[in-house]
């Protein structure tokens, strides 16, 4: 079992930056591949960024260029760096932990990001 906690959404202007925490406590950290997912409102859930174990790299088109992801094994925690936002990039952000070989896949409650003017 593994417990998520995101941090760091808010409200910014367009062209501004945030980065999002994910702290995660419980199974090892190590084994999990992570990812950063967005959910505006009326659509679906999707994939923003993802990184695995070992420090590979996935990035949707619209995050290319503009945010990085990283994880600190040591701290057992998931960023997301996001710069030059742009009012598409609100919604709710979710931190997800998954391991594909067991077949498991946990969320964190979820982190208000609003670009607005």
């Amino acid at each position: 079992q593994v417990q998520l906690v995101e941090s760091g959404g808010g409200l910014v202007q367009p062209g501004g930056s945030l980065r999002l925490s994910c702290a995660a406590s419980g199974s090892s950290f190590t084994i999990y591949s992570m990812g950063w997912y967005r959910q505006a409102p009326g659509k679906q859930r999707e994939l923003v960024a993802a990184i695995t174990s070992g420090g590979v790299t996935n990035y949707a088109d619209s995050a290319k260029g503009r945010f990085t992801i990283s994880r600190d094994n040591a701290k057992n925690t998931v960023y997301l760096q996001m710069n030059s936002l742009k009012p598409d990039d609100t919604g709710v952000y979710y931190c997800n932990a998954h391991n594909a070989g067991r077949r498991i896949s946990f969320w964190g409650q979820g982190t208000q990001v609003t670009v607005s003017s």
